[in-house]
């Protein structure tokens, strides 16, 4: 494929005094030749937030490139409600090995394709992680900057904290002094009343002990049963595109961010063999080509996901070098770890029977005239049982009889971070959902994972955009396994609380007969196990004289000049909670560390 460099000479094609407005391209022919000090690879939470960041100075010319196109306009994406249904083409659809521990199946290894990334279509959770979590990666990499205590500041600059869209009193559902009202994503509780919201409370006070209420699992002890907290603002997905690529930002004249950009690798723009310097950033419009290439002044910087960020590095010429050299590609940075140490939280759904008389969101998917009522009334009015994702969230840790049980140790970072957290939902989480009946549904997801994966690159395809070789590596550990069926007991007694009697009827046939015995739940659970969108640890931090991982305390990568990171894959272990949050605060902290390290230079 031939191969045109487009910003030919950056310094002929400068336009210094260029009047026009940022804007979101669909093709670098339209973007204003321009000599750029930061190019940015990846519009998920990690590249929207650098993004905004850096453009607040006006001295900086940035450029935002994303492989997938535009966000704006998506229903499926936009109603909280219909995340299940987004279309695959707003997905890299891209699968895992055959994987043992799930009886060899291969697992969908789902991440978007669409500007604002993995939050434009996940499920808007909003999760801070617990306290020790974050204190164990200031332990890891030996920066406390990374400490619970030394976040807040990020939390802050993200967080803009929203009534929910029914504006109902929410006294006693939330803790609001641990809020920020002046951050930049929406943040707020549920916005239409579930039908089993009080029995969740009930069971709660019924049962107590690791079901107990908590306020606010936001505070750094996530540990009970809590109102969940969602990235959703007026009824609305709140993704990072929405929020901080929104057309108030646009407007900075040093902002462009171009969408359908495949970006295939980064250049070496120095000879130095000590320390490299990796300035240059190809990418195409189409599979096909041409190829177009463009330099960074200052940084480049990798945010696109724990998936295609190592695929990207190993394209380079940056990881182990006997891999490279057997992919036919020239090594130019021995970094072993690269695509290694992925952790990811596996997942399973159960589901019970309801009563027919009690209500279930199950009719919105089984009555399509309905649905559309409904689709009606939300671009009316923003109101109705649309502006909802999920219902309450219980997080627990296991006790220390059960965690002696699984002969491996407590693999936790601490008394604040749960083993396992229950997620409820009144309809069924089938795709396509039953033609009829009522359900109850929970997510049981275990958050302790001890088996780690993989990313490589396919060395038999000679393609830059081949799907990466994805090896989840679930439940290759004991510990997860029995995390997992110890998740779902839990779940299954939360459910035998008096208070859901007029409501649930009992287990569906499939649960009942996996519940039989813990060889049948074995069998379940690697039957129907698939993975969260929760998945780091591709390109981790560690200590700055560290000899393995990826990036050093600042996301600088080892060993390389002017290439940082800046995204999920940069967290050593998975955060004992969902992942928005966390990706949200690094980003900020980044994009702190960035605009220290070059003032106004």
């Amino acid at each position: 494929m031939a191969r045109l460099n487009l910003f030919l000479s950056l310094s002929v094609l400068l336009w210094p005094h260029a009047a026009v407005l940022a804007t979101l391209f669909e093709n670098i022919h339209n973007v204003p030749p321009t000599e750029y000090d930061f190019v940015i690879i990846g519009g998920g939470p990690g590249g929207c937030v650098v993004a905004n960041r850096l453009s607040e100075n006006k001295h900086f010319k940035i450029l935002l490139l994303e492989a997938g196109g535009p966000n704006e306009g998506i229903l499926s994406i936009d109603i909280p409600f219909l995340s299940s249904t987004i279309p695959s083409r707003y997905e890299w659809n891209t699968t895992t090995v055959p994987q043992p521990g799930a009886n060899n199946r291969s697992l969908a290894f789902p991440h978007a394709f669409v500007l604002g990334g993995s939050t434009a279509h996940n499920g808007m959770v909003y999760n801070r992680g617990p306290k020790d979590d974050w204190d164990r990666y200031a332990r890891l990499t030996g920066d406390e900057g990374w400490s619970w205590d030394n976040i807040q500041p990020f939390i802050a600059k993200n967080e803009r904290w929203t009534a929910p869209a029914d504006h109902h009193d929410t006294s006693g559902q939330y803790d609001p002094s641990i809020h920020s009202t002046t951050g930049i994503t929406s943040v707020s509780l549920t916005g239409f009343p579930l039908p089993i919201d009080p029995l969740g409370l009930e069971a709660s006070k019924e049962l107590g002990g690791i079901f107990a209420f908590n306020l606010d699992y936001n505070s750094g002890n996530p540990l009970g049963l809590s109102w969940t907290q969602f990235t959703i603002g007026n009824g609305t997905r709140s993704s990072a595109a929405a929020s901080y690529l929104a057309p108030k930002f646009l407007q900075r004249p040093n902002l462009h961010v171009v969408v359908n950009a495949r970006v295939s690798r980064v250049l070496q723009t120095s000879s130095s063999s000590h320390s490299p310097e990796f300035l240059g950033v190809e990418f195409v419009h189409d599979l096909d080509g041409p190829f177009y290439r463009v330099n960074a002044k200052k940084e480049v910087i990798i945010s696109t996901g724990s998936i295609n960020t190592p695929q990207i590095l190993l394209n380079s010429g940056i990881g182990d070098s006997a891999l490279l050299s057997s992919a036919g590609i020239r090594p130019l940075v021995h970094l072993p770890s690269v695509g290694q140490n992925m952790s990811v939280h596996p997942v399973l759904s159960l589901v019970w029977n309801v009563n027919s008389s009690a209500h279930t969101f199950d009719v919105i998917f089984q009555n399509q005239t309905l649905q559309n009522i409904l689709i009606e009334e939300w671009i009316k009015t923003k109101r109705g049982p649309l502006v909802d994702s999920r219902g309450q969230t219980v997080y627990f840790r296991f006790n220390e009889s059960t965690l002696a049980s699984f002969g491996e140790g407590d693999p936790s970072a601490g008394v604040t971070s749960p083993h396992a957290l229950i997620l409820l939902q009144p309809s069924t989480l089938a795709n396509p959902p039953p033609p009829t009946g009522k359900f109850l549904s929970l997510f049981a997801i275990p958050l302790t994972p001890t088996s780690r994966g993989s990313i490589t690159i396919n060395s038999s395809v000679p393609n830059f955009f081949a799907p990466p070789v994805i090896d989840g590596g679930i439940y290759t550990t004991q510990f997860d396994l029995l995390a997992m069926r110890e998740a779902i007991k839990t779940g299954v007694l939360f459910m035998s609380a008096s208070a859901w009697d007029e409501y649930v009827i009992g287990p569906t046939a499939e649960l009942a007969a996996a519940l039989e015995s813990d060889d049948a739940l074995n069998e379940f659970i690697r039957n129907t196990s698939g993975y969260t969108e929760h998945y780091v640890g591709t390109a981790s931090m560690t200590s700055i004289n560290a000899d393995y991982g990826v990036v050093n305390p600042d996301l600088l990568v080892k060993g390389v000049k002017g290439l940082r990171i800046v995204d999920a894959s940069i967290l050593p272990i998975v955060i004992a909670g969902q992942t928005q949050a966390p990706v949200y605060i690094l980003a900020e902290r980044a994009s702190s560390l960035i605009k220290k390290k070059w003032g106004n230079a």
